[in-house]
């Protein structure tokens, strides 16, 4: 019975040194490569926040325009070393004279500032009834756009025209006094 006692005390212990080297060996298999991993596998969350078509129309910056770069001055071929050549006279007043195309395109620019309109976003609203009364009550100047949108046609109501910037922002000031979020004055296309 000594015997068998013991054969049954081995099988035991072999059995639990099994389970245990079984047990070293899942936890080896799951941890360690936690462990060792080079880049964790959860990032935070990227935070995106899209307006909603209700709030504050989105207003592009106007692109400026290049400056046209002034044509390189004529090349003079070359004059001959034996002739002296005469300093020539310079006019006391004379002012440089603009290309012709520099000229136009400044005067093209001058009468588009001179004949510019500005205006003044109020909002996009699917019934703009209520905003129209108030800006009538108001007695300030407005338009209406319609617009498509995925939701429907809304309506994009601006304050103006206006024949100056100042006379916008004066308008800007009133709407927001109004409890309006307009947005900036920009120059009517």
């Amino acid at each position: 019975m000594a015997e068998s006692q013991d054969v049954n005390t081995l099988k035991r212990r072999g059995r639990r040194r099994l389970v245990g080297a079984i047990a070293l060996v899942l936890l080896a298999v799951i941890v360690l490569p936690w462990i060792f991993d080079p880049q964790p596998r959860h990032t935070p969350p990227v935070s995106v926040r899209i307006p909603g078509q209700d709030e504050t129309p989105f207003t592009p910056k106007p692109v400026p325009k290049p400056v046209p770069k002034p044509p390189p001055p004529p090349v003079e071929a070359a004059k001959p070393a034996s002739a002296p050549e005469p300093a020539p006279a310079k006019p006391e007043a004379a002012k440089p004279t603009p290309a012709p195309a520099q000229a136009a395109e400044r005067a093209r620019a001058e009468a588009a500032l001179a004949n510019a309109q500005f205006i003044v976003p109020v909002g996009a609203y699917a019934d703009p009834a209520a905003v129209i009364g108030r800006l009538k009550a108001a007695t300030l100047p407005y338009f209406t756009e319609p617009v498509a949108t995925a939701k429907g046609t809304v309506m994009r109501v601006r304050a103006g025209p206006f024949a100056s910037r100042d006379a916008a922002e004066k308008a800007h000031k009133q709407l927001k006094g109004l409890g309006f979020t307009p947005g900036s004055v920009a120059a009517r296309s």
